[in-house]
């Protein structure tokens, strides 16, 4: 696929990597959690992410880090649908809505939400598939063991991760077209740190950005968003795991590997350093 169009925009995806800005309007995402809870301090966030170089603002108002806890609809839908209300007025690129609650994505696309981001790939909420093929919007469908709660407790594979992620694929499209889903709308998302195993020895996660191009069979776009993942503080950890706010150059380098094996969206919190980065590594690719 060489185009993906978003709202009013059509990315070229053979020229330029796409960049997802992070807009978690939460009090305990893992990475930034309470920094833009309220109206003025996200918009502000996804404006300035706007001017660093981000072609989508990708907004969540439920952390879905490991053992997070569950929000009701209506807390979600008043966490993001004011910001989105008033960030619609002022942004000039896509915004996503990060959620698997149907009556959260209509609503948000009723706003103008120009795609939605599935966690699980529509397994969460059975009317999400009908209300994107009624809209005709992007849909990413992520891999996920498990879900938040408890997908990090004992994650087991019985093939190569790599392997089963793509037979995860092969179902998920399947079920998706055939529920009237756009081919062309459908972006995946191999799940970055969702239900991988990290640490002692086993990084599953390097292991599907090592293998990444084998999901460029399906001929859809490849969305990852490795950044300040768990993992990253695994491997980079001195005797403690590194802190979050440390983790940039592992996202970085985890964006770029990313990028040379057929990632074409990378979802990230770091907008101006990732957009450097991918600008020199689109240069040599593309």
């Amino acid at each position: 696929m060489k185009f993906l169009k978003i709202g009013n925009k059509i990315f070229k995806l053979h020229e330029k990597t796409i960049i997802m800005g992070i807009l978690n309007v939460t009090p305990d995402s893992f990475s930034d959690g309470g920094k833009f809870f309220s109206i003025g301090k996200a918009v502000e966030h996804a404006l300035l992410m706007e001017k660093q170089g981000a072609d989508i603002i990708d907004i969540g108002g439920e952390s879905t880090r490991p053992f997070a806890k569950k929000i009701t609809e209506k807390e979600e839908m008043n966490r993001v649908l004011p910001i989105i209300e008033e960030l619609i007025k002022k942004i000039n690129i896509p915004i996503s809505i990060d959620t698997y609650k149907s009556k959260i994505a209509k609503e948000a696309i009723d706003i103008g939400v120009n795609m939605v981001n599935d966690i699980t790939a529509f397994r969460g909420d059975k009317k999400m598939v009908k209300i994107i093929s009624e809209n005709n919007i992007p849909i990413c469908l992520m891999h996920m063991k498990g879900n938040p709660q408890n997908m990090q407790l004992n994650p087991i594979y019985k093939n190569k991760v790599i392997d089963e992620i793509y037979q995860f694929f092969q179902n998920r499209i399947k079920f998706s077209i055939n529920n009237g889903i756009n081919k062309k709308q459908i972006i995946i998302d191999p799940g970055i740190g969702f239900g991988k195993r990290t640490g002692n020895g086993i990084e599953d996660n390097c292991k599907i950005l090592h293998y990444l191009s084998k999901l460029k069979k399906f001929n859809m776009p490849i969305l990852i968003g490795a950044s300040r993942k768990t993992f990253i503080g695994n491997i980079l950890e001195n005797k403690k795991k590194l802190p979050i706010n440390q983790r940039i150059e592992g996202s970085l380098a985890a964006a770029c590997i990313a990028t040379y094996n057929g990632a074409n969206i990378i979802r990230t919190h770091d907008v101006k350093e990732t957009r450097k980065c991918l600008d020199i590594i689109d240069c040599i690719l593309r």
